[in-house]
């Protein structure tokens, strides 16, 4: 059961069974004050933990954009520049749902802190010293009755009225200090309904409204997350195939370790040591050696490998003749003289090893006999008609039988099935003689010998003349040089090759055509095919971290096979100029962050002009009117543009224009009543009615869902519609979720005798200001119940609506 009600009248008694009363009322208003305190005490908590989580989140998304991605290799391909601003993006996107955030935390105080401090220390506060005062008067008024019945019924009949007198005053002041505490206690117990609630509900409207607007942002970087995603995955793929290559030329170089030169690098370089003789001995000095055999020019550089040590002036000299020292004529082993133009004497080296001396003596065109390292290789393959038919046959059995293989071409076949396959079709007794459609070679074991006969030519297909061109077309920032420059190399290739070129990109274009059952997409293809079509002639590291863009060659011819295959270009002597690098890229990275801003909305209107009505009637974030400053701070809101054909909410509408009325009071009761009644139908019937805003929708979106409204008496079906949410034409597509209905209005039928007075506060007569927002709340839905209701409105219609 709740507290018994105080009577006035039994001020006037002061009984016990009043006292006992009021005792459980002042107990519950000082629960609800310690209550106050520990709202007041965590709700600042929370807010700090808040802003200490979002001063958290700005550190760490300033942490990501500092960070730049380093890159070997002079270009980045379109994957990974947009891995490489994803750090920027991520950055942005945080720091937008912080900007959200810290709004939302600027206007929390003022929403929950300052009015339950308000409440407490004003409404209890004042209670507690009405409290004191009836104490107060009631002490003094008992004392001096004790001491008036003392008195003497034999004293002067003047002094016995006076203190009668002086007894009724004490009397009087005590019953109305006892009527203004209990009045206090009742109004504190009433209002406090309100005045709690009120400023939590607002509290978690904006801290709902944030996370709202947390997913919205959170569908506009779906896009961008999964275009990154398969960014990521398409590095991924290249960087499998680049270490494959990478390990095969670690473990070429660990058994031949100078039979992978690099381009435009010396002939032969190392160390070698240097007899050199002073005048007091002879002393062995270290020099790093680089010799150039088209120039015969070495350059020597004294080297001392030591912590700080530094590195001295090259010697350079021109080689006149190498002569290995013989071994008896010096103590040292590994030797050998060189003469040059700029000494006279010869100069004696030192190799580190006898496979190194050798190497330099048969690079300087030594006299001693050169003993070649053995360096196996398999038996190369050439392109010619046994390979072409080889290559038609398998993929006639591939197209017949396993285009829709799940990971074709990406899974490896058996090697003792690929090399008996490969033995049995290139024996010279008989070649081709071999049965494709024999269930003894699998897709598996058909594909693999296809890649590796392909890798296996003495010569690439794409050829190494062509390589450079191809990789630096693919490395080109405008798209359409890319294509425009690939299509001329690809008829600069060799008959044969752009015949097996094409043979090969049209079966791969018919693989990708069923890329849905095999997975295989033309940047899959491009990651299997670009080693195998192209390679650079020399095994360099920087020549394997250009095979990303060796798959993205093949990508390009597979996307573009019609095009390219469809005939030379017009002009084909040479490439299109690659644009000046001063010119706007055409590739742009992939970017969450260029998109247009939200605007913030409003609540019962979709246009600041109504906003500031509102706000000049004192309308609350809630729906409720209150006495607020213009520059108060307001929760999160997000308005919406106007879809096209959509009323203006700024003019008036064809039911109401000519009828202007004074203060939004009575449109904002409509707008209510509307949102209540369910109004979101759809119907050709709504030519004539008012369309709610789709802001008025989205006021709804955080009520609980609950079955549909049984509709009113008065409201015609299909009066409502509601629109999606209209965007600009560069913004992006939000996914629009279907708005909830607000909760049921309060069912409260009119009564005849008060038709005239709700008549009354209709049409705007300022007689009855509203006294609290309680007042207020209930004042529109009277209204709002009173139109639907009214014989005065038929058919549920405001008052100065068309028919």
């Amino acid at each position: 059961m709740g507290q018994p009600a105080l009577e006035f009248s039994d001020c006037y008694l002061d009984s016990p069974g009043f006292r006992e009363r009021l005792r459980c009322s002042e107990q519950e208003l000082e629960r609800t004050n310690k209550f106050l305190k520990d709202v007041v005490k965590d709700g600042n908590a929370l807010i700090g933990a808040i802003k200490n989580y979002s001063l958290a989140v700005q550190k760490f998304s300033l942490t990501l954009q500092s960070f730049q991605f380093d890159f070997i290799g002079d270009t980045l391909t379109d994957d990974e520049i947009n891995i490489a601003e994803s750090f920027k993006e991520f950055a942005e996107l945080l720091q937008e749902v912080e900007l959200e955030r810290s709004m939302m935390v600027q206007n929390a105080s003022n929403l929950l802190i300052k009015p339950l401090e308000k409440f407490r220390k004003e409404q209890i506060g004042f209670t507690k010293e009405r409290k004191k005062k009836f104490e107060k008067d009631g002490e003094k008024f008992y004392s001096m009755l004790d001491r008036h019945l003392h008195l003497s019924s034999k004293k002067k009949e003047s002094q016995l009225q006076e203190a009668d007198l002086l007894v009724d005053k004490e009397r009087h002041i005590f019953f109305e200090s006892s009527l203004e505490y209990v009045y206090q206690i009742q109004e504190v117990q009433e209002s406090k309904k309100f005045n709690i609630v009120e400023p939590v509900l607002a509290f978690l409207h904006s801290l709902f409204t944030y996370n709202n607007l947390t997913v919205e942002l959170t569908q506009d970087f779906l896009p961008y997350k999964q275009q990154l995603q398969l960014s990521l995955q398409n590095t991924r793929n290249h960087f499998s195939s680049t270490r494959e290559e990478l390990e095969d030329l670690k473990k070429r170089m660990k058994e031949a370790p100078l039979t992978c030169k690099l381009p435009g690098k010396s002939t032969i370089e190392g160390y070698l040591y240097s007899q050199e003789k002073w005048a007091l001995g002879i002393s062995w000095v270290k020099y790093y050696c680089q010799y150039e055999k088209e120039t015969k020019m070495l350059r020597m550089t004294p080297m001392e490998q030591k912590p700080g040590a530094k590195q001295g002036t090259p010697v350079h000299l021109i080689l006149k003749s190498c002569v290995r020292r013989k071994t008896d004529s010096i103590d040292k082993r590994f030797c050998f003289d060189i003469e040059t133009v700029e000494r006279s004497g010869p100069i004696t080296l030192q190799a580190p090893s006898e496979a190194n001396r050798r190497l330099w003596m048969e690079a300087m065109d030594g006299k001693e006999p050169i003993y070649h390292s053995p360096i196996t290789k398999q038996e190369e393959m050439e392109l010619n008609e046994i390979g072409f038919r080889f290559v038609r046959k398998c993929i006639n059995a591939i197209e017949t039988n396993g285009v829709t293989t799940e990971g074709l071409y990406r899974t490896v076949g058996s090697n003792i099935q690929v090399q008996k396959l490969l033995n049995a079709f290139f024996d010279p007794k008989c070649p081709g003689d071999v049965d494709f459609q024999s269930n003894d070679w699998d897709i598996k074991t058909i594909t693999s010998s296809l890649k590796f006969y392909l890798r296996n030519l003495s010569e690439p297909v794409m050829t190494y003349k062509l390589h450079r061109e191809l990789v630096s077309a693919a490395k080109s920032e405008n798209l359409d040089y890319r294509l425009g420059a690939i299509h001329a190399l690809i008829y600069k290739l060799p008959d044969r090759n752009r015949e097996m070129s094409e043979l090969l990109i049209r079966h791969l274009v018919h693989v990708c055509e069923h890329s849905r059952e095999n997975l295989m997409s033309p940047s899959n293809m491009g990651v299997i095919f670009g080693p195998t079509l192209m390679r650079a002639q020399e095994d360099t590291v920087a020549a394997m971290m250009n095979i990303k863009f060796q798959n993205i060659v093949v990508e390009i011819l597979i996307e573009h096979f019609n095009k390219i295959y469809s005939g030379p270009p017009e002009d084909n002597a040479a490439p299109p100029i690659p644009p000046p690098r001063v010119a706007t890229r055409r590739h742009k990275p992939i970017t969450i962050s260029k998109r247009p801003l939200r605007e913030r909305p409003l609540f019962f209107g979709a246009s600041v002009e109504e906003s500031e009505e509102e706000n000049s009637c004192g309308l609350t974030p809630n729906g409720m009117i209150a006495t607020i400053s213009p520059d108060a701070p307001k929760p999160l809101q997000r308005s919406r543009l106007q879809r096209p054909g959509e009323l203006d909410p700024g003019r008036p509408s064809p039911e109401n224009r000519g009828t202007g009325e004074p203060c939004a009071e009575v449109d904002v009761g409509r707008l209510v009543s509307r949102l209540q009644e369910g109004g979101a139908k759809l119907s050709s019937k709504s030519a004539n009615s008012i369309v709610p805003t789709p802001n008025s929708l989205k006021a709804s979106s955080l009520q609980p869902k609950k079955p549909a409204p049984r509709p009113a008496a008065g409201c015609k079906e299909g009066e409502h519609e509601s629109f999606p949410k209209a965007r600009l034409p560069g913004e992006k597509p939000v996914i629009t979720r279907p708005p909830m209905r607000p909760p049921d209005p309060p069912c409260k039928a009119p009564l005849p005798q008060k038709v005239e007075a709700k008549a009354d506060l209709v049409v705007g007569t300022a007689t009855e200001a509203p006294s609290s927002v309680v007042a207020s709340r209930a004042k529109f839905f009277e209204t709002a119940s009173f139109r639907r209701g009214s014989s005065s409105c038929p058919q549920g219609r405001f008052p100065n609506e068309e028919g």
